[in-house]
């Protein structure tokens, strides 16, 4: 809302009006506010759950600390999704199709998480919101984000392309206002409206989701790319919920993500970096960076309040929409190919539950009693058993999410 404000100030000439107009000041704004929001209104919400006894019930599984954590509020997912929404709502582009998409993401998966935690704690029900119920809200999302991003005719990107290159019905060239930024006279950008993504480490790194449909007049591609969005949304989604098992685990790791995640909007959506980069270049996608710089901060102001001991949980209100959010937006930036790696924290919580459950199960169906790969899943769980302080879990696991983030920029050169 103050870029518009302060754009119709610059049209009259009041001084330092123009700063908002440049992204990285923007995204600082939301950085700074989302952490001011999330620190100052948490204060004051988690005092609120204290009053209003909306407290975590533990089960007792026999781990270190963890009956002392009944009674902790939950439900502080709200501190991290007002901590993003009001900073986008006051310093990016509204009219943005990418915050626009962001936005609706993030306030349904926040609603479906927040019904969840309602359940649990005002019904009494500590299986919270149906299983199924919660995978088609998850479904519902996909569809949405699926479909804007694939038949919206403000989504495109700009790739560098040999003059030779052949147009297909979807290009055009748009050397106008960055021909400068070509490599050499022999190249020309243009512009299209395919589903066009990258492979990570491979060269001539490019997938497009309408290959199996390409001779064909009217584009089915859809058919190829919404069930693969509903898909990632799903997982990512419900990797970071499975992950939100020890303080601040869930919470660090999405922040570290997220700053992955805003280099890669801001190379993407820079010229001169996507040029120098030999990446797409994705207009309009620089509002991106205003909201990933909110998302971030209200991460990291989360944590102040939910690294160990934790003073309040997010409960699924914060971590499905963190999981949600951090996939609807890599695949805004065309790197959802790189979510395993970038996320792999969140993926091998996951693969650590599935394997559980599936040899469990093989090994009761063989042997008439089920056995155990770890000590207890998700993996976070199996290192307390074994006795590791639930802290050190957590800073181990982020120092392996800091990796797997370095890993991903890096593919920005290795091909």
């Amino acid at each position: 809302m103050l870029y518009y404000l302060f754009d119709l100030l610059d049209k009259w000439n009041v001084p330092g009006a123009g700063l908002f107009h440049f992204i990285s000041f923007r995204a600082a704004l939301a950085l700074i506010a989302s952490l001011v929001i999330s620190i100052v209104f948490g204060k004051k919400l988690i005092n609120l759950l204290r009053r209003q006894q909306i407290g975590e019930t533990v089960r007792d599984l026999g781990l270190a600390g963890q009956v002392e954590k009944s009674g902790t509020p939950t439900m502080g997912g709200i501190i991290i999704l007002s901590a993003i929404i009001i900073p986008t709502l006051l310093f990016a582009k509204l009219h943005n199709v990418y915050v626009i998409t962001m936005l609706i993401s993030t306030i349904w998966l926040g609603l479906i998480g927040f019904l969840d935690d309602y359940i649990k704690v005002f019904k009494k029900n500590k299986q919270g919101l149906a299983g199924k119920f919660k995978v088609v809200g998850q479904i519902g999302v996909g569809i949405i984000v699926g479909s804007i991003l694939y038949f919206n005719d403000n989504v495109k990107v700009h790739k560098l392309v040999p003059k030779t290159h052949v147009l297909t019905q979807d290009e055009r060239i748009v050397n106008s206002h960055h021909a400068e930024f070509a490599k050499d006279s022999n190249s020309v950008w243009i512009e299209t409206r395919d589903m066009t993504t990258t492979i990570p480490f491979i060269k001539g790194n490019e997938f497009n989701y309408n290959w199996m449909v390409h001779d064909v007049h009217k584009s089915w591609g859809w058919l190829i790319f919404i069930p693969i969005v509903i898909f990632i949304v799903i997982a990512v989604s419900n990797g970071a919920n499975i992950t939100d098992g020890l303080d601040g685990l869930a919470t660090g790791t999405s922040a570290i993500i997220g700053i992955a995640l805003a280099i890669f909007a801001y190379v993407s959506s820079n010229v001169r970096f996507a040029d120098y980069l030999d990446v797409m270049y994705i207009p309009a996608a620089e509002e991106l960076v205003v909201f990933i710089s909110a998302f971030v901060g209200a991460c990291i102001g989360f944590l102040w309040y939910n690294s160990y001991p934790a003073q309040v949980f997010m409960g699924d209100t914060g971590s499905l929409a963190l999981g949600g959010i951090i996939a609807v937006f890599a695949i805004s930036v065309r790197k959802e190919l790189l979510i395993p790696v970038l996320c792999g924290v969140f993926l091998i919580e996951n693969l650590s539950v599935m394997i559980q459950v599936g040899y469990f199960k093989l090994t009761k169906k063989r042997f008439g009693e089920g056995r155990r790969i770890f000590l207890m899943a998700p993996l976070h769980h199996h290192y307390q058993k074994k006795g590791i302080h639930e802290a050190k879990i957590v800073a181990r696991f982020w120092i392996v999410a800091v990796l797997l983030a370095v890993i991903t920029i890096v593919t920005l050169k290795v091909r």
